[in-house]
């Protein structure tokens, strides 16, 4: 192990029959949530499509973490999506050999993470610098009107996946398609005077629908890119009194959102070794997933 890693654990892959105890690690963490760990949807899906790696000593599981990988070569990012540990082994190096198995062969990295105490200083000592916070922005269905001159259609994940795959150069399909598998999820463009703008995925139960992933045209400016966050939210209705988005704070869609009655009750922190590997200007990214 590097990083100091502790020395008694050992960190393998993880397989099916781990789901249930990485589904008990997340609820003892406090993050039971739909699209987390505690659900096994999403669970196999990093594993298929990333890493997802337990933590295990004297036979006993007691932490779990995952990477997905995003883009391909040099120019790859190994985003963390989950790292937790049961709270009553913290502080014993379970989190940092975790870490070090899923960043040993990944340079460029970057994760959002919470405000525990321990989370920063541990990401920190891997080589990344917290650059800007994440904000948990919710605000009422109606509070949004669609902009002058945009409108948005729902597409396929498939077609949500080809066009920011256009923009970016990498391939997202099998993210919008298990997106789209959340509940009440759909795909959806967004288009200024039949110009597309803007492509995502929406969903989430009820009181926790709204745009899990939305990537914007890099020819947007500040005014566009602003104004493709409030279409998405505008042209897609929710199933009930509430839609989130979760926005980096230097967005320009928080300068509309937070006058028009909209707020945070959270918030996380950017991390990365590089603070270009995610723009906060234009990034609407899954906190999970990027």
């Amino acid at each position: 192990m590097t990083h100091g890693a502790a020395r008694h654990v050992t960190v393998r892959d993880a397989t099916h029959e781990d789901l249930a105890r990485i589904a008990e690690i997340t609820v003892a963490t406090g993050q039971d949530e739909e699209w987390a760990g505690s659900n096994p949807d999403y669970v196999r899906h990093l594993m298929r499509h990333g890493q997802v790696v337990v933590a295990e000593g004297a036979g006993e599981v007691a932490g779990f973490g995952a990477v997905l990988v995003i883009g391909t070569g040099p120019s790859a990012i190994s985003m963390l999506c989950d790292l937790f540990v049961d709270p009553s082994m913290h502080g014993r190096g379970w989190g940092r050999a975790i870490l070090a198995e899923l960043w040993r062969d990944q340079p460029r990295r970057m994760t959002f993470s919470s405000l525990h105490a321990n989370a920063v200083p541990l990401y920190t000592s891997f080589g990344l610098d917290a650059w800007w916070p994440l904000l948990y922005l919710y605000g009422g269905a109606g509070s949004v009107a669609m902009p002058d001159g945009w409108s948005v259609e729902q597409v396929t994940p498939e077609e949500a996946g080809q066009a920011e795959q256009a923009w970016t150069g990498t391939d997202r399909t099998e993210d919008h398609r298990a997106w789209s598998r959340r509940p009440n999820g759909v795909s959806a463009t967004a288009s200024y005077a039949g110009e597309l703008m803007a492509v995502g995925t929406f969903g989430g139960q009820v009181q926790d629908f709204g745009i899990t992933h939305l990537a914007i045209s890099p020819a947007a400016d500040d005014e566009a890119a602003a104004s493709a966050v409030l279409a998405a939210i505008a042209g897609v209705v929710p199933p009930g009194d509430l839609a989130r988005v979760t926005l980096p704070a230097p967005h320009p869609a928080v300068r509309s959102l937070l006058p028009a009655g909209w707020r945070f009750d959270e918030f996380d922190l950017f991390m990365a070794t590089d603070p270009s590997l995610l723009d906060p200007r234009r990034a609407v990214p899954s906190p999970g997933q990027a």
